[in-house]
């Protein structure tokens, strides 16, 4: 018997997910593995969190909730875009949800039909281009690089030749940690508007900077699609939850499809994040942690042979060009583990195109072991 499976499910694997699998059966067997192939914190959900979620735990039925999340976290939500940006979010367009990968899948199916075609930064976060994929989305690969800080700008847009419905931009990026300024993404925003384009605006790395802080595309349209996060600068990654704020006129498709397709976000999460945002002192030291480590980082990778990185802006990643050393990223990275058990991300995971010279690290973790995965670095390419 030959059983049907659907083209929708014939995707790209998310390729970090199989490396990091491949260092945990390293480390199963003994191995002492550095993780630098994942963009998780090291750190676990700040105390106020665990502390509300106890209380849950014990106090509360945990049912479902509205599709569109918990009134009391959606308020939260409202009053950090007042008092982080400066500006006033209607809760009513605020929807919680099943991580930020759950917000890209209902963004993409309430703003685009099959045949659409969407524009995004290659290197770019792989579940876009394979998430649009999968629900018959045309994506359009906009080939960014160092000229432009890994970031679209609107004579990359207009060299893509033929219309598009939709653009995707992320700032801080993953995998490079670049971003865009305020200038660059009002004009961004601008050339979208001007040609009835749907703006996507993902800063679910938000909160993680080095220099100047980064700018919401709420600051300059209310017509964008705007995703956040727990996972990154909340540390939550486990917890599984996310949020976006939507237009009003895709407020209750994104209802309707969460309905069917959630029913709620998780209840539990839902109710402990609302702490989070009181755990600023403990959240900001992790973004010192993460400073330090990509001080230590500047300084070590070039002197393993590493010597050409993105500019790593924000975020927690160097995406570096190993162009020199091979011509297929995805085997560097395996020989790379086998050799020093230091994991990291093949740039093909980002970049189908051009990723075979890239390789990406994360410095998420504990300083000392990004300093050991330097030396062993070091030592190997020495």
């Amino acid at each position: 018997m030959v059983l049907k499976v659907a083209e929708r499910g014939r995707v790209s694997p998310f390729i970090v997910m199989d490396v990091m699998r491949s260092a945990n059966e390293r480390a199963k067997k003994g191995a002492h593995v550095l993780h630098l192939e994942v963009g998780q914190p090291g750190t676990g959900a700040p105390a106020g969190v665990l502390a509300a979620a106890k209380s849950a735990i014990e106090s509360d039925r945990l049912g479902y909730t509205d599709a569109l999340g918990v009134a009391d976290l959606r308020q939260r939500i409202a009053r950090h875009y007042a008092g982080t940006y400066g500006i006033d979010v209607d809760p009513e367009r605020i929807v919680a949800t099943t991580g930020s990968s759950g917000a890209f899948v209902l963004a993409f199916l309430s703003a685009f039909d099959a045949g659409d075609r969407v524009a995004l930064a290659s290197p770019g976060y792989p579940a876009y281009r394979n998430i649009l994929e999968a629900v018959g989305v045309e994506v359009v690969s906009l080939e960014v690089g160092a000229d432009s800080n890994f970031q679209p700008t609107p004579e990359i847009l207009d060299r893509a030749g033929a219309a598009i419905d939709g653009l995707i931009v992320a700032s801080p990026s993953n995998p490079t940690g670049t971003m865009v300024s305020r200038d660059e993404l009002e004009a961004l925003v601008r050339y979208c508007a001007d040609r009835d384009i749907r703006f996507v605006s993902d800063e679910i790395y938000h909160g993680i900077t080095y220099g100047s802080p980064a700018e919401t595309a709420l600051a300059f349209t209310a017509d964008a699609v705007v995703v956040n996060s727990f996972s990154k600068y909340f540390s939550m990654t486990g917890w599984r939850l996310g949020w976006m704020v939507v237009p009003p006129d895709l407020t209750r498709p994104v209802e309707c499809l969460a309905q069917n397709l959630f029913i709620s976000p998780p209840t539990l999460s839902q109710i402990a994040a609302v702490a989070a945002f009181d755990c600023k002192d403990e959240l900001d030291g992790h973004v010192n942690r993460y400073g330090r480590n990509r001080a230590l980082l500047l300084e070590a990778l070039p002197k393993a042979g590493f010597s050409r990185l993105a500019s790593a802006d924000g975020a927690f990643y160097f995406y570096a060009d190993v162009g020199d050393m091979t011509n297929d990223s995805h085997a560097f990275c395996r020989r790379m583990l086998a050799a020093t058990d230091v994991a990291a991300t093949p740039g093909v995971d980002f970049d189908p195109g051009r990723g075979h010279q890239f390789v990406r690290f994360s410095f998420s973790g504990a300083t000392d072991e990004i300093a050991e995965a330097a030396a062993r670095l070091h030592d190997w390419l020495a």
